[in-house]
């Protein structure tokens, strides 16, 4: 995702893109967090992703990176997904804190081992 942000047009193309959603959390008209979402067809459903979700340090504990999830999650049940996806780095309490005060919950934990 950062990516494609990071390309000429890149949040444009995001922005026109009907399958996803680009949102901006604010305090006193200052950009304080992001939050992208796609919808993914998968089978006969569809599948809300949100690709990512920050809120500046300072803005953090007051509602900003909530309200952008809520919204998410409302558009993703008015596009008639059948449930949502976020991903959460290992480690990353705080993260994965945030999103279960949301109302997720771990489905999958992907292990990695290193080969010498």
């Amino acid at each position: 995702m950062a990516k494609a942000l990071l390309r000429p047009g890149g949040l444009d193309r995001l922005m026109a893109d009907s399958r996803r959603r680009v949102l901006v959390g604010t305090i006193d008209d200052s950009v304080m967090g992001l939050a992208i979402g796609r919808i993914d067809p998968v089978g006969q459903a569809s599948l809300g992703i949100i690709d990512a979700c920050y809120v500046e340090p300072e803005a953090r504990g007051v509602g900003v990176g909530r309200v952008l999830v809520d919204d998410l999650v409302a558009w993703f049940g008015a596009s008639d997904c059948r449930g949502v996806d976020v991903t959460a780095l290992p480690g990353d309490r705080e993260t994965k804190n945030f999103l279960e005060g949301a109302g997720f919950k771990a489905r999958l934990l992907t292990m990695h081992r290193i080969l010498p």
